[in-house]
């Protein structure tokens, strides 16, 4: 869920992928995931879901 966290932080796409050491295509595959998974489409609604479950505290976001 380390991507679930960054996005929720508001990192990009490419600053996810440059933080953890990994292409750009592997991050959007997990974000692919993660969106399936949860049913949830928009980030605003990841940053939420992230928050309510203690993946990242509100000042985080």
């Amino acid at each position: 869920m380390v991507i679930l966290r960054l996005l929720a932080r508001g990192c990009i796409n490419k600053e996810i992928a440059d933080r953890l050491s990994i292409s750009i295509n592997t991050v959007l595959t997990h974000r692919k995931n993660i969106t399936a998974k949860l049913g949830i489409k928009r980030i605003s609604g990841l940053g939420i879901y992230a928050v309510m479950n203690g993946y990242v505290s509100e000042s985080d976001i």
